[in-house]
């Protein structure tokens, strides 16, 4: 059985240094958690297994030792991203640095075509521009879509100004993995902070409150009738969704299509439009839940890695309580159907 991982990232170390000092000025708690060992040892049981330090070096791997670790972990494909903030890049550098970034990855994927592919990155300063770049990315460079790490500026991807990316992604009939970063200052200090560096760093970021984050990003996207406007707009949501399946039946109680204006509940949306993934969360509670509430057929494998291991991906996927059609679906053929691999 193939299996075929959406959510495992690269970095392009000039994109890095150029978004570094914006970074530093929203979230200057991030340099915390980027300098803390892993919170637990690998081998341990828990996942988060690699130290920030450990994963930077493991991200510009883009050749053999990525490779090489792949295949000691049973995994066939790899979809890669970048999992850098692109709209903290300087304004009038955003689409050259874009431009560069997306080549560099899809020489990568050319020189190793069978075990990898990839998602762009795009301007978000200047939507039309990133527009443009996802249409190059996607027909001349032959990436799968584009992923977007946090917000694209100072609003999420419902603001009007962003409609000809939501427009292009929904023309081209490709996806938009909307991945989490850093909550919005304000929110942050006022839900996050006040507690040691390391615990309010880590609770602002990957253990909670970037995953709320990117769960309020797709319930924009639904409430604002983005999908009604743009039905061919399909996004892929890590980390089991991030927080919104679990609480599905919740949204349609208190904002059915009355309240909403739209024409289909939340779930109803939900289900047509977005894509799930664990991202290296594990659990088994945690993929039954989805996998009742989503079903198999919009669930997409992914580890996360560099910044989780591989260790063990395989053993969990063909150790699931299911039936091996669902299967099957969830380690490639999904994403062979939505990626068109």
């Amino acid at each position: 059985m193939r299996i075929i991982c959406v959510e495992e990232h690269t970095i392009d170390s000039e994109m890095a240094a150029a978004t570094a000092p914006a970074l530093l000025r929203e979230a200057p708690y991030i340099s915390v958690q980027q300098n803390t060992d892993a919170p637990w040892p690998r081998g341990s049981g828990h996942l988060t297994s690699v130290s920030m330090p450990e994963a930077a070096e493991l991200a510009v791997d883009l050749g053999e030792g990525r490779i090489k670790e792949m295949d000691a972990q049973g995994i066939d494909t790899q979809v890669l991203s970048y999992s850098t903030p692109a709209h903290l890049l300087p304004a009038d550098q955003g689409v050259a640095f874009a431009r560069a970034a997306n080549d560099r990855l899809a020489e990568a994927v050319r020189a190793h075509p069978d075990r990898l592919s990839g998602f762009a990155v795009l301007p978000w300063q200047d939507p039309r521009a990133a527009a443009a770049e996802l249409d190059r990315s996607v027909g001349e460079l032959g990436l799968k879509g584009a992923l977007i790490a946090g917000r694209p500026g100072a609003t999420f991807l419902d603001d009007a100004r962003y409609a000809p990316v939501l427009k292009k992604l929904s023309d081209l009939g490709v996806p938009l993995y909307v991945h989490p970063y850093h909550p919005v200052p304000q929110v942050q200090e006022a839900y996050y902070a006040g507690f040691a560096p390391e615990v309010s760093a880590w609770l602002s970021l990957g253990a909670w409150g970037w995953h709320h984050e990117a769960g309020v990003h797709v319930l924009r996207l639904i409430l604002s009738g983005a999908f009604e406007t743009h039905p061919g707009l399909q996004v892929i949501s890590g980390h089991w969704g991030e927080m919104v399946p679990f609480y599905l039946s919740r949204l349609d109680d208190a904002l059915p299509p009355r309240a909403t204006g739209l024409s289909s509940t939340i779930t109803e949306t939900y289900r047509d439009h977005v894509w799930v993934t664990p991202s290296g969360v594990g659990g088994l509670p945690h993929f039954e839940f989805i996998h009742k509430v989503v079903g198999a057929d919009r669930i997409i494998w992914s580890t996360d890695y560099p910044y989780l291991a591989m260790d063990g991906t395989r053993a969990f996927v063909e150790k699931l309580p299911v039936a091996q059609e669902d299967r099957e679906k969830m380690a490639h053929l999904n994403a062979e159907k939505l990626l068109r691999l």
